[in-house]
Order: structure tokens, then C-alpha cells, then sequence
């Protein structure tokens, strides 16, 4: 499998995560007014649930399809293993933003608590996921490649440290 399949397909798993969860969740509002009398954190976007269950269910099958190209790719060897962990918070920070921006336009009466505890609590845990993610994935791509002793590593064929 060349890299750019295997880059395709982690854009599809983590692109795809966040809008699967956020059009298959569906409008969280209150449900004894009509939605002009509620109040809203942020506004949301003017797609109906059917539309929005649609392209969620579109943005799975990428995905799903993402993560079974990867799987595959990993079991004959074709990807180092050690890049699940930059994909797995990348997935997981992508159902945080699925279901955060549902929870964040969510009609509510009154005051919206869930969007205050998850812009105070879960915007650490993505921050801190993403700052996994990225520096885990520039470790792999510029030195994991050596031996299991810490060897010289490889990027485009060119040792970083000499000969």
C-alpha cells in the first residue's frame, strides 16, 4: 500500500468521526417549546435532522471504510502499528467535536450548562489529545523508523544524523 492510500485513509477515520457523530446525533433541544422560544449558546446550522442523518451516515461508511483499510494495512505490516496512537486520539478528539457542537447548539430554557462544562472541561482534553497526536506523529515520521535501539532513523531515504 503506498502512503498516500495510508493518508487517505486516516483523513477519511478522523474527518469522518466528527461529522458521523455530529449528523447521526441529531438536534438536541428541549422539547416542550418550539425551537423560537429557546435560548442557544451559538446558533445552530440550518440543516434538518434528515439531511444532517444523511451526510452522518455517509461520513460513517468513510470512516468505516477508512478504519478497514488501516486495519488491513497494519495486520500485513504496510503500517507501523505505533501510528494508532497518533489515530486514536484523532478519533476521539473528533467525536468530542461530533457531539460538543450538538451539545453546544442544543435549545435549552434558561442557561446551557452542558456547553459551559464542555468549553471548560473538554476543550483541555482535545487540546492535550491534539498535542499528543501531532508530536507523537512528527516522533514516528522523523526518528521512529530506527531500529529498536534508538538507531539513526530515516526521512525520505536521507539519515538525519550522517553517515
Amino acid at each position: 500500500m503506498t502512503n498516500r492510500g495510508k493518508l487517505s485513509a486516516g483523513v477519511a477515520l478522523a474527518l469522518g468521526v466528527p461529522v458521523a457523530a455530529w449528523g447521526l446525533m441529531g438536534q438536541q433541544n428541549y422539547d416542550g417549546l418550539p425551537a423560537s422560544e429557546l435560548d442557544y449558546a451559538y446558533q445552530p446550522w440550518g440543516i434538518g435532522d434528515g439531511v444532517a442523518a444523511v451526510v452522518g451516515g455517509l461520513a460513517l461508511v468513510l470512516a468505516g471504510a477508512g478504519a478497514a483499510v488501516l486495519v488491513r494495512a497494519a495486520r500485513s505490516g504496510a503500517l507501523d502499528r505505533r501510528w494508532w496512537g497518533v489515530l486514536g486520539p484523532l478519533v476521539v478528539v473528533g467525536l468530542m467535536v461530533g457531539v460538543g457542537w450538538r451539545v453546544l447548539t442544543a435549545g435549552v430554557v434558561g442557561a446551557n450548562i452542558g456547553a459551559g462544562m464542555l468549553i471548560i472541561f473538554g476543550t483541555p482534553v482535545a487540546a492535550g489529545l491534539l498535542l499528543w497526536a501531532v508530536g507523537r506523529g512528527v516522533w514516528l515520521a522523523t526518528r521512529g523508523h530506527g531500529g529498536g535501539s534508538g538507531g539513526a532513523g530515516r526521512l525520505g531515504g536521507v539519515s538525519p544524523r550522517g553517515v
